[in-house]
C-alpha cells in the first residue's frame, strides 16, 4: 500500500510552534537523511515512538524516520500527569450513558493493554511505576454519587475480571482517608490495578529503544502540509524542504487536524501545577473527583494538582499553549 496516510491520536496536551528560516536542503542532506523512506511519522511523542518502535520490529530493514517539530517531544506525552490508569466507577458510568457495555469494555481493554505493552517494552523500573492504585474520592455532598458507585462496584468487578485478571478490582476504602490526611472525604474507592510512571523518564526511554532499532529521528522539523500522489507522499516541512515517503502516520494529536482537516480530533488543554516538596506527605498514589476533572497524585514528596477544564470548557478547546486565570486561580 503506497501512498498511504494514517492517523494516531494519545493525550491532548499540544506542541508549541516553532519558526524555521526557508533554507535548501543540501545535496549530503537529500542523500544521506530522507532519502529512499519506506516510512515516515510525524510527531515524536507516545504514539509516533511507539508505532516507529512496532514498525521496525515487524519491518527490520525498512527505513522508519520521525519527524518532530519540538526540541523535545513536549506535547501530552512529557505534559501529563504521569497516571497508569484505565477507567474510574464515575467515568465508566458516564461512558455507559453515551455507549454501549460492549463499546466500554473495549475500551478499557484497549486501555489495559496499552499500559501492558508499554510496561513489558519499557519496563517497571525505567517507567518508574508504582502500583499503589488509583483512587477516586468524594466530598460529602456527593454522598449519593457515591453509593450510586459502590453499589456498582461487584457489576464492574465482574465485568473487568476478565481483563484484569482480578476478582476486586474496585474496593471501597474508607479507612485510609485519614492516613493519607483528607477532610471532608465520606468515600474513597481504589482501582488497585491502576498505578503511575514517571513520563520522563519514559518518553527518555522510549527515545533510546526507538534509536537502537535504527529508527532516525529528527527534532526541529515541522510539517506544514502532506500530499498525496497515490504512489508516495510528499510531505511540505516549515523550512520548505520536501521530504518523500511511502507511508506516512501522523501522530500529532490535537494539532492533527492541521495536516488532515476532515479528522474530526479536538484538542484540549489541560493545566497542572507542583507544590514545593511536603515534608512527611501521607499521600500516596494517583486520586481524582469531581468525574476525574480534578486530579493529584505525588510526585518526589510534592503533590501534582491538575484539572478543572470543565470551568473554562470553551477556553479550553484549543491547541494554543497558555494559562487560563479562572482555572489557575481554582488550581490555587
Amino acid at each position: 500500500m503506497k501512498g498511504s496516510i494514517y492517523f494516531g491520536t494519545a493525550f491532548s496536551i499540544l506542541n508549541p510552534y516553532l519558526c524555521f528560516m526557508q533554507i535548501q536542503q543540501s545535496y549530503w542532506e537529500q542523500q544521506s537523511f530522507f532519502k529512499d523512506i519506506q516510512i515516515v511519522i510525524i510527531g515524536s511523542g507516545i504514539v509516533g515512538l511507539s508505532a516507529a518502535i512496532q514498525c521496525k520490529e515487524q519491518q527490520p530493514h525498512a527505513k522508519v524516520v520521525v519527524l518532530e517539530k519540538g526540541t523535545l517531544p513536549i506535547g501530552a506525552s512529557t505534559r501529563n500527569a504521569g497516571f497508569a490508569c484505565f477507567g474510574s466507577i464515575t467515568e465508566l458510568l458516564d461512558d455507559l450513558e453515551n455507549q454501549t457495555e460492549s463499546e466500554v469494555l473495549t475500551l478499557v481493554e484497549r486501555r489495559w493493554k496499552g499500559l501492558e505493552k508499554m510496561r513489558s517494552r519499557v519496563g517497571d523500573q525505567q517507567l518508574g511505576y508504582k502500583t499503589w492504585g488509583g483512587m477516586e474520592i468524594f466530598r460529602k455532598e456527593e454522598s449519593d454519587t457515591a453509593q450510586n458507585c459502590i453499589e456498582k462496584i461487584d457489576y464492574f468487578n465482574q465485568l473487568i475480571a476478565p481483563i484484569t485478571g482480578l476478582k476486586e478490582t474496585y474496593q471501597v476504602q474508607n479507612d485510609r482517608i485519614s492516613e493519607m490526611g483528607f477532610s471532608g472525604i465520606d468515600t474513597m474507592i481504589n482501582n488497585v490495578a491502576e498505578g503511575q510512571i514517571h513520563t520522563g523518564n519514559m518518553m527518555k526511554a522510549l527515545l533510546n529503544i526507538a534509536r537502537s532499532k535504527g529508527v532516525d529521528i529528527y527534532n526541529g522539523i515541522g510539517v506544514s502540509a502532506i500530499e498525496d500522489n497515490g504512489e508516495q507522499v510528499q510531505l511540505i516541512t516549515d523550512a520548505g524542504w520536501t521530504i518523500q515517503a511511502e507511508k506516512v502516520l501522523v501522530a500529532t494529536n490535537g494539532f492533527a487536524r492541521q495536516l488532515l482537516p476532515d479528522l474530526k480530533v479536538t484538542p484540549a488543554r489541560n493545566q497542572v501545577l507542583i507544590t514545593e516538596p511536603i515534608e512527611n506527605l501521607p499521600i500516596k498514589g494517583c486520586f481524582h473527583y469531581d468525574k476525574g476533572y480534578v486530579y493529584f497524585r505525588n510526585i518526589d514528596n510534592r503533590i501534582l494538582l491538575g484539572g478543572f477544564r470543565n470551568l473554562a470548557r470553551k477556553t479550553e478547546t484549543t491547541d494554543t499553549f497558555g494559562l487560563t486565570n479562572l482555572i489557575q486561580e481554582a488550581l490555587e
